[in-house]
């Protein structure tokens, strides 16, 4: 990427408000990453989980062709497929733990586990790791059936369909920092797997800088009202982070950044990214600015708990019908998640979404650190500088992102070669974002300034 001198300019007002300024150039090995996943390997996956009967959290663990222990089993062993295809690199592993009666969804002691796959970085200096989850359990009605078939196509089958081909795309592959794949276990039963996760990576000092989760994102039709859309994909990320501390609250109402949080920006880069490899025939990714759906959780909910960036992929419209339900015909309706119900070239697109991230952040250089906005003069300009990141690729170059307080996503973007920038708008009306850039344009997620003196 070439790096062009700041425009030091003058920028009028109306010059933010056109549509969002021209994004880096395609990386054809991303593209060419992209195009290999398959809709016939994604049906295949859900339809072979689907085959277990139900995948419940209590359900058995013993038999090898029945149940949730026979499910992480396969999942384990398609893992293993995948990485010894592209050269062993890809390290498999079931997280196994022992979940203790709640009171709540779990009556028993019993043994759970999450099924890992971990493409090991191959800068030893870059610690950052990425990851992408779907969960494996499924249920009917009653959360704490654990006999009646619980198919769960697209809830969520679909999703670690998803984790599965992207696993199978990337498993040869080489990036800097490190990128995790994994299915988990009891999200119905109170996003148990994720939260042991979540914990596991907090307790080894995992460098997280991005969370994915994919949970009911394979269905393209909803029902009541009866919506038909193949070209919409949600993306939830909260605003305020979940482990806010005083003094960042203190910052945020300061700055008023509350639309600019970690999961914010990791929202924003999905959407962007997705635009860039995904985006033929009108394809979009939603920004939802919310959590997760009204009043509702998953996956990546713990790791926003404990102060992860974090964001749920799901579908445009959901179908209840195909949701949670027992398997019944009603009035010539038929209830229940079943595999003829998933649209597998809509599932195909959002896993390419997924890998079109993750490869793109993973290749591109950390963030630049220590990102301050200059207040010491009276002055309509904004000076801005930062840092370097520590370890990783260095970065060839940073670009800073400007948009208007009241614009959803970035308008203009200059290019910077140093770590200091003068721009002729004012830090009133504006806000501004850095993030670091490599010779091929793979850019880092925006940090936000926070005021230095």
């Amino acid at each position: 990427m070439k790096i062009l001198p700041l425009l030091s300019c003058l920028l009028p007002f109306a010059a933010l408000a056109q549509p969002s300024a021209p994004q880096p150039a395609t990386d054809a090995n991303i593209q060419r990453l992209v195009n290999e996943i398959s809709a016939k390997n994604l049906e295949a996956d859900v339809r072979k989980m689907v085959s277990f009967g139900t995948r419940h959290t209590l359900s058995d663990t013993q038999s090898k062709t029945k149940g949730i222990g026979a499910a992480r089993v396969w999942v384990f062993n398609e893992f293993k497929k995948y990485s010894k295809a592209g050269g062993g690199r890809m390290v498999v592993e079931m997280d196994t733990f022992l979940m203790k009666p709640d009171g709540k969804r779990v009556d028993k002691l019993t043994p759970m586990a999450n099924v890992l796959a971990t493409i090991p970085g191959t800068d030893p200096t870059d610690k950052r790791v990425l990851l992408m989850s779907g969960h494996l359990d499924s249920r009917v009605t009653d959360v704490m059936n654990r006999t009646a078939d619980a198919p769960g196509a697209n809830d969520d089958a679909s999703g670690v369909a998803a984790v599965m081909e992207v696993a199978r795309v990337l498993a040869g592959q080489k990036f800097p920092c490190t990128i995790k794949l994994v299915a988990v276990q009891g999200e119905e039963q109170g996003l148990l797997g994720a939260a042991h996760l979540a914990q596991r990576a907090k307790r080894e000092g995992w460098n997280i800088v991005g969370v994915l989760n994919n949970d009911i994102v394979g269905n393209s039709k909803g029902y009541d009202p009866e919506i038909t859309d193949t070209l919409h994909l949600r993306v939830f990320s909260e605003g305020v982070p979940a482990n806010e501390t005083p003094e960042q609250a203190r910052a945020r109402r300061q700055l008023s950044n509350e639309n600019d949080a970690p999961s914010r920006q990791l929202a924003r880069y999905a959407q962007t990214t997705a635009q860039r490899y995904v985006g033929a025939n009108g394809y979009t990714v939603l920004l939802e600015y919310r959590p997760d759906r009204f009043l509702r959780g998953g996956d990546h909910t713990p790791f926003n708990q404990l102060g992860y960036a974090a964001v749920r992929f799901t579908e445009t419209n959901e179908n209840f019908n195909h949701q949670h339900q027992d398997l019944r015909t009603e009035n010539g309706i038929v209830y229940g998640d079943l595999p003829e119900f998933v649209d597998y070239r809509y599932l195909r697109r959002t896993a390419q979404v997924n890998l079109a991230t993750l490869a793109n952040l993973a290749l591109a250089p950390a963030a630049p650190v220590k990102v301050e906005v200059l207040t010491a003069k009276l002055t309509n300009r904004t000076e801005l500088r930062w840092q370097a990141p520590q370890g990783g690729p260095a970065p060839a170059g940073y670009v800073v992102l400007v948009r208007e307080t009241s614009a959803p996503q970035w308008q203009q973007r200059f290019p910077v070669s140093g770590t200091t920038a003068d721009l002729g708008i004012s830090k009133d009306n504006y806000i501004f974002g850095v993030v670091s850039v490599d010779a091929a344009g793979h850019e880092s997620t925006p940090v936000l300034p926070v005021v230095g003196r």
